[in-house]
């Protein structure tokens, strides 16, 4: 986000996001980029069958361990189609919630940054995934999503071209888009 010259002796909330308050933070990472290091965790249990339980209760950033106000609680399941009870949203099913809060919040925040205001944004979002490659019947067919169509609606004085490249800062978007390290280790106990 580029900084903008902000002279106002109160904060600038644009977009419900308080501007003020996030060109310090940029300032402040640019004084000191270690601050910038960010470690989120989650932790999981298997409760049987489809079900299991992920408990998120802290993240490192800003150099220290910091607490959320209240440990969130997510469970996920599967549909009666793929043998579940149909209880809870299945994994995929967080992927594109998670895809989709991530955009819209980086739009409404780098749109509030530069002065853009936004009214609404609504979307709508389709996954396209192929069982064989969870089942292991194919090699040459992938084990996740193979497309991922994401459509916002957004009523704001921005173009849609400039909304589109500023709701492509988003850290979700990134991960999902383009391939990463994921380092899986299996402990037996």
């Amino acid at each position: 986000m580029a900084n903008q010259n902000l002279a106002v002796s109160e904060a600038v909330v644009r977009n419900g996001v308080d501007v003020t308050a996030l060109f310090a933070t940029i300032d402040a990472v640019k004084a000191n980029p270690d601050i910038a290091q960010f470690q989120f965790r989650a932790k999981n249990s298997w409760k049987g069958g489809d079900h299991n339980h992920t408990t998120i209760d802290d993240f490192h950033g800003a150099l220290q361990d910091i607490p959320h106000a209240r440990a969130f609680e997510l469970d996920n399941g599967e549909p009666p189609v793929l043998l579940g009870r149909d209880d809870n949203p299945n994994p995929v099913e967080y992927v594109l919630h998670a895809l989709i809060g991530c955009l819209t919040t980086t739009m409404a925040y780098h749109a509030a940054a530069r002065g853009i205001a936004i009214e609404a944004i609504d979307s709508r979002l389709e996954g396209d995934l192929d069982l064989r490659g969870f089942l292991g019947l194919s090699n040459t067919v992938r084990k996740g999503f193979h497309t991922i169509r994401v459509v916002m609606r957004v009523k704001s004085e921005g173009s849609a071209p400039v909304l589109r490249e500023l709701a492509k800062y988003s850290p979700v978007y990134d991960i999902v888009s383009n391939s990463l390290p994921v380092e899986v280790k299996v402990e037996t106990c």
